[in-house]
């Protein structure tokens, strides 16, 4: 494993950093409680990574086993028990756990605790999620769909159930 190809060309760097203070509200606040905040959408980084952070209420949520054909993606448990699918079966995932699953790996998660839990969401690359969030948020509010249309809504999501 090597480097990429420079990305940047030029001598003395530049002041190109940007910071998201903690308090900036949740981009997104679904139905049942959960808070979605967009940390770095794959729209502000070029492509390269689009990050999340999920902070979920007590109420039971999540996805259920999935994979991806074009984004890897990984997870990080900030809070509480966050319960992860990890292909083979769900684990108890808590603070300071990581799972990485590349393109093609199954996997979901579910707060089934009872309790709040907040956890980090990283894909690569940063394929535009938020839509994604916005919908699946909304469909648990009730939105309704034919399953022609719940298809397509997954599939142009990089979504394939299992």
């Amino acid at each position: 494993m090597s480097y990429p190809d420079a990305r940047y060309h030029g001598d003395g760097g530049e002041a190109s950093a940007r910071l998201r203070d903690v308090t900036t509200p949740p981009e997104l606040v679904a139905a049942n409680g959960n808070r979605t905040h967009y940390l770095a959408m794959g729209s502000g980084t070029d492509g390269r990574f689009g990050l999340y952070r999920l902070d979920m209420s007590e109420a039971a949520s999540g996805p259920g086993p999935h994979f991806h054909r074009t984004i890897s993606e990984s997870f990080f448990v900030l809070s509480g028990t966050v319960r992860l699918y990890d292909g083979r079966s769900w684990l108890d995932g808590r603070a300071g756990d990581f799972l990485y699953v590349p393109e093609g790996g199954i996997h979901g998660f579910r707060n089934e605790s009872g309790a709040p839990a907040s956890m980090l969401l990283l894909f690569a690359p940063g394929a535009p999620r938020e839509a994604y969030f916005e919908t699946t948020a909304r469909l648990a509010a009730g939105l309704e769909m034919t399953e022609d249309e719940r298809r397509s809504f997954y599939l142009a999501h990089d979504n394939l159930w299992v």
